[in-house]
């Protein structure tokens, strides 16, 4: 079983930088793809950026040059540095975690709590 704790929302104003973090804690093997997901209230959650375990990285295009998403594998964590910040990407942030469970025989994807973040204009 997997758990993910995730930090970093809060109310930020226009143009502000705001860090989400989110750590994977329990029993597996091993975790590959990871990324951060937002759900504005009546939309779909959408994918907002994703880092593999190699490191290669995908980003929505609303986000682009604004957001980075890193990773820290030795601490099963992933981050989210986001600058610049508009009233649009006022959501509720979810991490999303991909990988094999301990015996190595299947996989399995996890979701955290999601955190509120929101940018006042």
């Amino acid at each position: 079983q997997v758990q993910l704790v995730e930090s970093g929302g809060g109310l930020v104003q226009a143009g502000g930088s705001l860090r989400l973090s989110c750590a994977a804690s329990g029993s597996f093997f091993s975790i590959d793809d990871m990324g951060w997901y937002r759900q504005a209230p009546g939309k779909q959650r959408d994918l907002v950026a994703s880092i593999m375990d190699g490191g290669s990285t995908n980003y929505a295009d609303s986000v682009k040059g604004r957001f980075t998403i890193s990773r820290d594998n030795a601490k099963n964590t992933v981050y989210m540095q986001m600058n610049s910040l508009k009233p649009e990407d006022t959501a509720v942030y979810y991490c999303n975690v991909w990988g094999y469970t301990y015996d190595r025989r299947n996989r399995f994807v996890s979701w955290g709590q999601g955190t509120q973040v929101t940018v006042s204009s």
